[in-house]
C-alpha cells in the first residue's frame, strides 16, 4: 500500500512538473519568435532585448467587470497624435498580496477594421518601470472573446514593450492613464531595452 501512494504521488508530481515546463517552453518559444519578427529592433540590436525569466504565478484568472456606456477620451502618447480610447472594462486579480484593478481599453480607430474590431489592450506601469523595465509602461494584447464567464486570463509574461522603447520620436505610443499605474511589481514580460536612444 505505501510502495502504491509513493507511485500515485510521483505520477501526480511528474504530470504538475511536465505541465510547468510544458508552460515555461510555450513562453520561451513566444520570446524567439517576438524577437525574430519584431518590426523594429533588427540585426544584432535584438541581442540586446530581454525578459524576465517566466514565472506562471503572473499567468492567472482575474474577474472581469464590463463598464458600460464608456465615454470616448483621448489617450496621452508619446507624440503629438493622440487616438480615442474608451474603457471596455476592467479586472480584478491579487498579486503580492496586494489587491489589483486594472482597466482595459478599446480603440475607436481598430473597431472600425476587420482584423482588430474585437482587440482590447492594457498599457500599464508598475514599481519595474524606469528601472528594470521601460519608464513609460508596457502593454498587453486581449481579445474579447477571451472572455469567459465574467473571467479574463492574462498573461502578464506576454507584456511587452511598445515602440517607443526603442526609438525615440518616431511612434505615438499610448502612455498609461493613471489608473493603470500600479504600485506593486510586475518581473514578468519583456525587461528595458539594453540600448539607450
Amino acid at each position: 500500500m505505501k510502495i502504491l501512494l509513493i507511485l500515485v504521488c510521483y505520477f501526480f508530481t511528474s504530470i504538475s512538473f511536465a505541465q510547468s515546463k510544458t508552460y515555461k517552453d510555450s513562453i520561451e518559444s513566444y520570446f524567439k519568435k517576438y524577437v525574430k519578427e519584431h518590426e523594429v529592433v533588427t540585426g544584432k540590436d535584438k541581442e540586446l532585448m530581454s525578459f524576465f525569466p517566466v514565472n506562471e504565478k503572473f499567468r492567472m484568472t482575474c474577474r472581469f467587470e464590463r463598464t458600460l456606456n464608456s465615454p470616448w477620451f483621448r489617450m496621452e502618447s508619446s507624440g503629438a497624435i493622440k487616438k480615442n480610447y474608451r474603457v471596455y472594462g476592467k479586472i480584478h486579480f491579487t498579486i503580492n498580496d496586494t489587491a489589483v484593478t486594472l482597466n482595459i481599453y478599446q480603440s475607436q480607430d481598430l473597431m472600425g477594421t476587420q482584423q482588430y474590431k474585437d482587440h482590447l489592450f492594457i498599457p500599464f506601469t508598475d514599481a519595474t518601470s524606469g528601472e528594470e523595465t521601460y519608464a513609460s509602461g508596457r502593454y498587453i494584447d486581449l481579445d474579447i472573446k477571451d472572455i469567459e464567464n465574467d473571467k479574463f486570463l492574462i498573461d502578464f509574461n506576454k507584456a511587452y514593450n511598445p515602440y517607443c522603447a526603442y526609438v525615440s520620436g518616431k511612434y505615438n505610443c499610448p502612455i498609461p492613464p493613471v489608473e493603470n499605474r500600479l504600485m506593486v511589481a510586475i518581473r514578468a514580460g519583456e525587461k528595458a531595452f539594453g540600448k539607450g536612444h
